[in-house]
């Protein structure tokens, strides 16, 4: 099987070698629109490219509001604090999850509470959070109380994994009976939609990631999605070193965070945006040709959820146990194909063993079994494939 699926890796990417997990591609304005700021002198944090690209964003998504930052990592840390996270208080998140989610929560001086995530979506489960809040949490009017301390749980982040959405009308729901603002990472999941609206807008905030292995890229970059103005006027003046506007003065009214994206960067999301509809269309013909291809070897391949259309930002294979796994791995890299589990769980990890969790049995079965496969938008060639069932 392991030799099959290389053959199989090595035809569909037939000018690779070695075979990358995810590649960026340059074949729109890249080039022309990063000479323009270099041209313009505005290469950093002011510029017109920062503007378009968010507009662009704003646009693509169906957000009110959009503030480009230096990164995915940096948009999630502002969610939170305009979410209302605030240190000693918990978070609400999966374990099953990039370190960044963790990681955000924790420049909030708050911790994440682990639950388990759902085997078909990957991303937290409405149904597991649910139950933990109603046998764990005690309601109170600005949010619950984990029973065993009695800190306030401030928000809830679920994560839409690989790009496949969660089920974020239920889980919206619970939140809601809980009183629990919802914070959607959709890091991955730039042009992946749940019944027709695009992740990230769900949530009182949602965030996004430009970073150089994601469906578009600006090198690095994030983004901060919300519908309301208020929080969007307050995340563009965090992200700016809570700088008070004036013509030639510098004051700063707060402690603020140098989290503006550079207009260089931008310069490349605008191009990136360009090309986003078609790349997501590639991404979908690959995903539809790995379908086919488990489903003739008897593997299961993780399929976008019932009722959303996912930009299969990793593709997915899901293989019998760990040593399977792990035989796959050492395979496939010797040959020069590129794949790699899901990320260590981050109860695993040292700075985040001793947090709070529920039973996470989902979460390290998926672990253990699951194999991230190379998944770079199809050459030109072989993108108009059948996209996927």
């Amino acid at each position: 099987m392991i030799d099959d699926f290389i053959r199989f890796v090595r035809d569909t990417f037939p000018a690779a070698d070695p075979v990358p997990l995810h590649a960026p591609r340059f074949d729109g304005n890249e080039k022309r629109y990063v000479c323009e700021t270099i041209d313009s002198s505005y290469v950093s944090s002011v510029g017109a490219f920062v503007n378009e690209f968010e507009a662009r964003v704003a646009a693509y998504t169906g957000a009110a509001h959009a503030i480009a930052t230096v990164n995915g990592t940096a948009a999630l840390h502002i969610a939170l604090k305009l979410a209302g996270v605030a240190p000693g208080e918990y978070v609400l998140t999966q374990s099953l999850s990039f370190v960044a989610t963790c990681n955000a929560i924790r420049y909030c001086d708050a911790d994440p509470l682990f639950v388990d995530v759902s085997p078909d979506t990957l991303g937290l489960c409405p149904h597991a959070l649910e139950a933990f809040l109603d046998s764990r949490c005690t309601p109170h009017p600005d949010g619950p109380r984990l029973r065993d301390d009695g800190r306030r749980i401030a928000a809830c982040l679920p994560m839409h994994t690989l790009g496949h959405p969660v089920q974020i009308e239920a889980l919206l729901e619970v939140c809601e009976d809980w009183n629990l603002p919802l914070v959607e990472d959709a890091a991955e999941a730039l042009g992946s939609r749940a019944g027709g609206r695009h992740a990230g807008t769900f949530g009182r905030l949602g965030t996004l990631s430009f970073n150089g292995n994601k469906i578009i890229t600006t090198g690095g970059g994030g983004m901060i999605l919300t519908k309301d103005a208020a929080l969007a006027a307050r995340a563009r003046h965090l992200t700016t070193t809570a700088k008070r506007p004036h013509r030639w003065a510098f004051e700063h009214d707060e402690v603020g965070y140098n989290y503006r994206l550079p207009n260089l960067n931008a310069a490349l999301g605008c191009a990136q945006m360009e090309s986003l509809p078609r790349f997501v269309q590639a991404k979908r013909a690959l995903a539809g040709r790995y379908a086919r291809w488990a489903a003739d070897h008897g593997l299961r391949f993780i399929h976008e959820p019932p009722g959303t259309q996912a930009n299969y930002w990793l593709n997915a294979l899901q293989l019998s146990d760990r040593a399977t796994l792990e035989r796959f791995l050492t395979a496939t890299n010797d040959a020069g194909v590129m794949t790699r589990p899901l990320w260590t769980p981050m109860h695993r990890l040292p700075m985040y063993a001793d947090c709070p969790r529920d039973a996470l049995a989902v979460t390290e079965h998926l672990a253990a079994t699951l194999v991230n496969v190379p998944s770079s938008p199809l050459p030109v060639d072989l993108e108009h494939g059948a996209a996927a069932a």
